[in-house]
């Protein structure tokens, strides 16, 4: 039996702020955050305390903090931290929301730990929090099969048809948000992990430099 895992308090979608940066593969976490503020009736409002934009909802009578860091990807941590630590919400109780290049379109992924693959938001992250024992939300968006491409790959938009299945990702997660938010991790992770994704693109092994 494994041991019990905290209900959540705070939810963080990563992304780069700027509407020329709001349809790019990159945003996909801050696509995550802004349909749960809408499903909740919530919405962001800038914070300059905090380096993001803020949004505090209440789902089965629990309240959750929602953040989109703008700060820029590269530097996601500082705005998490500031919140987290006049919250006091400690690493397991934080799920942070991010795109993922060796996950194909439309999969899915709840990771506890581990180690950043080359995302610059989790790298920073990882530093400004001094450890790693937070839970990820992985929405894949696939590979350009190159490594020299994926700055120019993840800061572009995905076709429609890719787009569709990313977006339907973020449904079927947000269906689970009621176990997640519960801590009833395994239940969340073998629903999202059995979920069939309608595209078989190979993704490559290569790190994200984004």
């Amino acid at each position: 039996m494994s041991a019990p895992v905290s209900s959540l308090r705070l939810i963080v979608g990563l992304g780069n702020p700027g509407p020329q940066y709001a349809q790019t593969r990159h945003n996909a976490g801050f696509w995550l955050a802004d349909e749960l503020a809408r499903q909740q009736g919530g919405t962001f409002r800038p914070d300059g305390k905090v380096h993001g934009d803020l949004c505090r909802i209440i789902v089965a009578g629990q309240v959750l903090w929602l953040l989109k860091p703008m700060t820029f990807m590269n530097r996601s941590g500082l705005a998490v931290a500031t919140l987290a630590r006049f919250h006091r919400i400690p690493l397991p109780e934080i799920l942070i929301v991010h795109d993922d290049l060796d996950l194909p379109p439309g999969a899915v992924r709840l990771k506890r730990a581990g180690g950043h693959g080359g995302h610059n938001g989790l790298r920073d992250l990882m530093t400004q929090l001094g450890g790693n024992d937070f839970f990820r939300l992985r929405l894949g968006i696939g590979h350009p099969g190159d490594s020299r491409a994926v700055l120019d790959y993840v800061l572009g938009r995905a076709p429609q048809s890719e787009q569709g299945l990313i977006e339907q990702a973020i449904t079927d997660a947000l269906r689970e948000l009621p176990h997640i938010i519960a801590g009833q991790w395994d239940q969340a992770m073998q629903t999202l992990h059995r979920r069939r994704v309608a595209t078989d693109n190979p993704t490559s092994d290569s790190p994200a430099t984004s």
